[in-house]
């Protein structure tokens, strides 16, 4: 058995890669599926779609190999998104409320006034934001017509998105997920490595709806043999932004990654050091091994790539994601735009679901190339956020190199701003969907044929290394200016 299946479930679309043993890319299969918007700040998936789509794109390539030849799957997943089904039939109770749902923020305001916010942030490393899975379970429990009873009675099952693959995968056989994911969900202490019973209790949340926490790299079970013609294992699981951090090997405590799809996060790995966040980072588990977790300290931009989409599909500027780079060449020098794209919210370091978008210096003259110009500098912006405050809780411990992945990582002038923007170089690996690589790689070390972290991050390759040219005034001023522009949007 020579490959590695690696399942990528994002936010907007689903991915089945086949690597080989030596963890290059052999095929892949990719579909969209739709996202559901019932009302301002809320955000839905239908989790039929989240399964149907992982097992139509892993058919579709496992159809291009001997299913016998695949040694292990690795899942991946969009983070904090929340399922709860019914143990019996497997069917979900309603949609799945994704990560970027702003619905509880109420409920999180009434948490953080009751005294409540240090303690959870104490012991899960989180703010309370309605980002986390927490509080959009109690939703579902409180919202649903008869969940709450069931729940009480141990019918029905809770899970991030890797475990109702996982689920589903086994036949029902296996609910689990992985420390990372755990991690994600105001409720598990981070330090203590278990849920935690006095959170729960809190939000009333009956710990019967609970997987397993396992290490990253772990048995989770075999797929059902109906549904590939083959029982495979199931032996990695990290979170997406997990996932990328391993595949972008950042394995020693100091090296930071940020990962650009439709959100943006940034991750430092502080080692065994549960470093907390003074600067309204979170505190979070990079990767679990052997059943010691390595911490991050990490930031959380809810619109990076998706500001593209909304480019692409809200104001119909562009027909596809490429033609962006253009129009920022094509920008006017003596216009200076910013867009806050506060559409979900702000995320770290602010914090502040309530926000929503803005658009500051707009002259008569501003047209799609200084919207599209915008755009992309807004990414690199928030990423500056992010790594301040990096450092200032990290001190200068953190390396100056930012290693990249994600889609966005493809455009050579969105990366070249950023570097100019943070002052720093910024490293763009040539395998740049790294978050897949990540967990083929985390199934491939369980399953004994890919080698101890220290090998793997030998084969860590640079594409392209972007260095700053922006001069320093320059620098200053525009980050400036976006201090400014996002300050006024907290106050609107």
């Amino acid at each position: 058995m020579t490959q590695i299946l690696a399942i990528d479930q994002g936010t907007t679309s689903t991915r089945s890669i086949l690597f080989s043993a030596d963890l290059k890319p052999l095929t892949q299969v990719q579909e969209e599926y739709p996202q559901h918007f019932p009302a301002s700040g809320w955000v839905e998936h239908d989790a039929a779609d989240l399964w149907r789509t992982t097992l139509s794109t892993a058919r579709a390539v496992l159809s291009r190999t001997d299913p016998v030849q695949v040694a292990a799957i690795g899942i991946t997943n969009q983070r904090e998104t929340t399922i709860i089904w019914n143990r019996k039939t497997g069917q979900p109770i309603a949609r799945a409320i994704v990560w970027q749902d702003r619905r509880t923020a109420d409920l999180c305001a009434a948490l953080r006034d009751a005294g409540h916010g240090p303690m959870i942030t104490a012991r899960t490393g989180l703010l309370c934001d309605p980002y986390f899975s927490g509080t959009k379970i109690k939703w579902l429990l409180d919202n649903t017509p008869g969940a709450r009873e069931a729940a009480e009675a141990g019918l029905l099952a809770f899970g991030t998105v890797d475990s109702y693959l996982i689920w589903n995968l086994t036949g029902g056989r296996v609910h689990a997920t992985d420390a990372t994911n755990a991690a994600r969900t105001l409720i598990y202490n981070i330090k203590t490595g278990q849920w935690d019973a006095d959170i729960c209790a809190l939000l009333n949340i009956p710990m019967s709806l609970l997987p397993e926490v396992k290490d990253s790299a772990a048995d989770f079970g075999m797929t059902d043999p109906t549904l590939f013609g083959h029982a495979i294992p199931i032996r990695g699981v990290a979170g997406d932004q997990q996932a990328a951090t391993v595949g972008q090997a950042c394995f020693q405590p100091g090296m930071m990654k940020s990962t650009y799809g439709t959100g943006c996060f940034a991750l430092l790995n502080t080692g065994t050091d549960l470093v907390p966040s003074k600067n309204r980072l979170l505190t979070t588990i990079a990767y679990q091994l052997n059943g010691q977790p390595t911490y991050a300290l990490e930031g959380s931009i809810f619109i990076a790539g998706a500001v593209v989409q909304w480019l692409r599909d809200g104001i119909k500027i562009i027909r596809s994601a490429s033609e962006t780079q253009g129009l920022a060449d094509a920008a006017d020098p003596g216009q200076d735009v910013i867009l806050v794209p506060a559409f979900t919210g702000l995320g770290a370091p602010y914090w502040r679901p309530d926000c929503r978008g803005a658009i500051y210096g707009l002259t008569r003259n501003s047209g799609p190339a200084e919207l599209a110009r915008a755009a992309l500098e807004s990414v690199g912006y928030q990423t500056r956020d992010l790594l301040e405050a990096m450092r200032a809780d990290w001190g200068a411990a953190a390396e100056g190199v930012l290693r990249v992945d994600g889609g966005m990582v493809a455009s050579d002038w969105t990366m070249q701003f950023l570097a100019d923007i943070l002052g720093a170089p910024v490293d763009r690996p040539q395998v740049t969907e790294t978050t897949a690589l990540g967990a083929a790689y985390l199934a491939g070390l369980q399953a004994g044929i890919c080698p101890e972290p220290a090998r793997f991050a030998e084969s860590w390759a640079l594409q392209r290394r972007f260095l700053p040219n922006m001069a320093a005034d320059l620098r200053a001023a525009k980050y400036g200016r976006w201090g400014r522009a996002v300050a006024a949007t907290m106050t609107i």
